[in-house]
């Protein structure tokens, strides 16, 4: 499983600033990719990065609320199809 960010992030950054393994990066351009992403293939799913979030906009994939289950599917397009890493 992984962890995903979905609409309510803010753009904080303090998730990023934790992961231990990086894989979470803020979405560029902005306007298309408005939130930060969690790469689904890198995330260890050790949870640093919930704790930091104000807004509580991280939840671990299977903890999602139903209308948030779409974030999981746009995460990682951003890393697939979407800027990925290289928005860093």
């Amino acid at each position: 499983m992984t962890h995903v960010i979905f609409d309510l992030c803010i753009r904080d950054g303090a998730c990023a600033e934790v992961c231990p393994v990086e894989c979470i990066v803020p979405g560029q351009p902005e306007d298309e990719w408005p939130w930060y992403y969690i790469d689904p293939d890198t995330c260890i799913d050790c949870g640093a990065c919930v704790p930091e979030c104000p807004v509580d906009a991280i939840r671990p994939e299977e903890d999602l609320e139903p209308q948030y289950f779409a974030s999981t599917e746009i995460n990682a397009r951003f890393f697939s199809d979407g800027p990925g890493y290289n928005a860093k």
